[in-house]
């Protein structure tokens, strides 16, 4: 991607980018696809800003800043936006036909901008729960929204909403851990580090300790287990929806099993789903 600069920062990217998982799919109800897109090109609009190009730290705090004004406008009414009408007509018309909760949305900017502070200061997370606490805004508002728009909003499907999401997120996360340690993120918590003989304090030593590939085994059986607690969700959730929702635990686990199969290598290698992981995808969601 380009160099970010003043005319690209006027409008994220639309959904472009690889993703592991479906969106907006056709198995998506047709009725709720504009505001299932809508919440998705919200999100990748903030997430692009926070992420990517090479613009400083402070015009992308600026800029989310920017981006969280047009939110409140749009939360208040607004039938105009300025800079970024292609994110926020669409979005307001969700919030007007759905009366999506505005809340879930600014956990989402509150995420963006933490992880802009956190790149910039070259700083990680101490505890497990430090890096929940992130995932609580900056994946499981997604789930939430997505469940508000199905009318399903009982604890026990929330709380497995949010464990599914907190999986994927972690599983993002140790999926590209030989992509985000050159750019000076850190999502692996410190305290996990010295139980395997690794320094917290180093994480660029990380890639070459001997037992690098222990540490991610730790992690990877952390993600599973969150998917798997999340995973009864797919019963509760009506329709051709339950079964996207199918397809999205199954390409987790998938990741799951490809890092596994691959050593726990993935501080060196990315592993990714590939065409012919989708027929086994498909088999095991029927089993689900």
């Amino acid at each position: 991607m380009p160099p970010v600069n003043a005319t690209a920062r006027e409008a994220p990217a639309a959904i472009g980018h690889y993703e592991n998982f479906p969106v907006a799919s056709w198995l998506c109800p047709a009725q709720l696809r504009p505001a299932v897109a809508a919440i998705y090109a919200f999100a990748r609009g903030a997430d692009d800003i926070a992420d990517e190009g090479s613009a400083t730290a402070a015009d992308r705090l600026a800029d989310l800043a920017a981006y969280r004004a047009e939110l409140a406008a749009c939360v208040a009414g607004a039938s105009e936006c300025a800079r970024w009408p292609g994110v926020f007509v669409p979005l307001g018309a969700a919030l007007r036909a759905y009366a999506l909760p505005p809340s879930l949305l600014e956990d989402l900017l509150s995420a963006f901008e933490q992880d802009v502070v956190k790149t910039r200061d070259a700083r990680g997370y101490a505890t497990r729960d430090e890096l929940l606490d992130y995932c609580r805004r900056s994946a499981n508002p997604v789930g939430r929204l997505m469940l508000h728009l199905y009318g399903v909003n009982d604890a026990g499907s929330l709380r497995q909403s949010d464990c599914i999401c907190t999986a994927l997120q972690l599983i993002n996360f140790w999926q590209d851990l030989s992509v985000d340690l050159p750019r000076g993120r850190y999502y692996v918590p410190a305290e996990d580090c010295p139980p395997q003989g690794l320094d917290p304090l180093s994480p660029n030593s990380w890639p070459a300790h001997p037992n690098a590939a222990r540490l991610v085994a730790v992690e990877v059986d952390w993600a599973r287990e969150l998917m798997l607690e999340g995973a009864p969700l797919v019963h509760r959730v009506p329709g051709r929806a339950g079964w996207e929702l199918r397809l999205v635990v199954q390409g987790g686990l998938r990741i799951l099993d490809k890092i596994a199969a691959g050593g726990f290598n993935s501080f060196q290698h990315r592993p990714q789903l590939a065409p012919w992981d989708w027929p086994l995808l498909l088999w095991r969601t029927l089993w689900m």
